[in-house]
């Protein structure tokens, strides 16, 4: 013989409430997972950075003279796209 349950159906299937909260809690995030702020760079840090890859282009150039100040400006475009990219937390391309 089957026995009736007693207790009131809830309102809401199981299955139904469960998807609900998994899209309520995925919409707003955490705010215990915040990234923390970057550093700012020195500037001396980042006039180091730009002088070793100027290095490295000219090294590729065979160190011919007359390029580098070309070299100087491919550098620092480099090493300021590289630490833009870094403080808005994505990987240079």
């Amino acid at each position: 013989m089957a026995t009736r349950r007693t207790d009131p159906a809830p309102t809401q299937p199981v299955q139904t409430a469960a998807k609900t909260a998994v899209r309520r809690a995925s919409r707003s995030k955490p705010k215990t997972l915040v990234d923390p702020p970057t550093p700012a760079m020195s500037e001396q840090s980042r006039r180091a950075m730009i002088a070793e890859a100027a290095y490295y282009h000219a090294e590729r150039r065979g160190f011919a003279p007359g390029g580098e100040e070309h070299d100087w400006l491919r550098a620092e475009a480099e090493v300021d796209a590289l630490l833009k990219s870094a403080a808005h937390g994505r990987r240079p391309q």
